[in-house]
């Protein structure tokens, strides 16, 4: 398997790849609005020189993806910029097999050459399966984000 950076000759795929998400994360976040939703402007993402789109190819098969775009930090924290990773997606029947490392090791590479020092992104709580595959990665829990549903009388 391999990576590279994604074109708009991908954006077929992976648009199915975003509602892919969007179904996996529906059980974890009851405030997602009805289908159609769409998370990403892909074709923005592909295009612009602040963000990488990856994916990763078994063949000519696209089998996961992932992007990474500069983001700048809140006002009070340092570094003021960190790059944002998002849009991680393995196809079912790859998972288990690298797929994710790899979208990590290239958006890891990628942000480096930046002169990035620091990587984020966000996962559900109950997303156990993501957790351990971003652990395994290197990454570490950092904030907890809570939300609480009001009552209107």
């Amino acid at each position: 398997m391999r990576t590279r950076t994604a074109t708009r000759a991908d954006l077929p795929v992976l648009r199915e790849f975003e509602q892919g998400i969007i179904a996996a994360e529906r059980p974890f976040d009851p405030t997602l609005r009805p289908d159609p939703i769409s998370y990403y402007d892909l074709g923005e993402l592909i295009d612009s020189d602040r963000a990488e789109v990856v994916v990763v190819l078994d063949g000519d098969l696209i089998v996961g993806s992932g992007y990474a775009k500069y983001k700048g930090s809140d006002p009070y924290v340092a570094p003021a910029e960190h790059a944002f990773l998002g849009f991680m997606f393995v196809r079912p029947e790859y998972r288990g097999c690298g797929v994710n490392q790899l979208v990590v090791a290239a958006l890891t590479e990628w942000a480096r050459q930046r002169g990035f020092s620091e990587l984020r992104l966000r996962v559900y709580a109950d997303n156990t399966g993501a957790i351990r595959a971003y652990e395994k990665a290197g990454f570490q829990e950092h904030l907890i984000e809570m939300r609480r549903e009001l009552t209107l009388e």
